[in-house]
């Protein structure tokens, strides 16, 4: 069975940090492409950042840049998501997906295109 388990979220005042993780499970995690999508409430999914399942290249979204850092540990099929600098407009919940596809060059793939996601976990950011 196919897991993706988030962890991480929570509350954290403005300007602060958090951490997030992805436990990945039920597929050869190393050959696939790895994403983290967030969705506010009353707004579309969308993606933040994407890291490569080869040379770990990855891709981040102009919103996030500067500020939020993908990684991936395939020893331990793990993804994580360091967020610096979090502003209010962070606040949503944040989705771990993974797909096989891979992803263009400083893009992130659209969300209908990947194959497993997450549950989400929560991040709320106060001013």
């Amino acid at each position: 069975e196919v897991q993706l388990v988030e962890s991480g979220g929570g509350l954290v005042q403005a300007g602060g940090s958090l951490r997030l993780s992805c436990q990945a499970s039920g597929f050869r995690f190393a050959s696939w492409a790895m994403c983290w999508f967030r969705q506010a409430q009353g707004t579309e999914r969308e993606g933040v950042s994407c890291i490569t399942s080869g040379d770990g290249t990855s891709s981040s979204a102009e919103f996030v840049k500067g500020r939020f850092t993908i990684s991936r540990d395939n020893a331990q099929d793990t993804v994580s998501l360091h967020m610096n600098n979090l502003k209010h407009g962070d606040t949503a919940v944040y989705y771990c997906s993974a797909t096989y596809d891979g992803f263009l060059a400083e893009s992130i793939p659209i969300p209908g295109s990947m194959t497993y996601w997450g549950k989400g976990t929560p991040v709320t950011v106060s001013t």
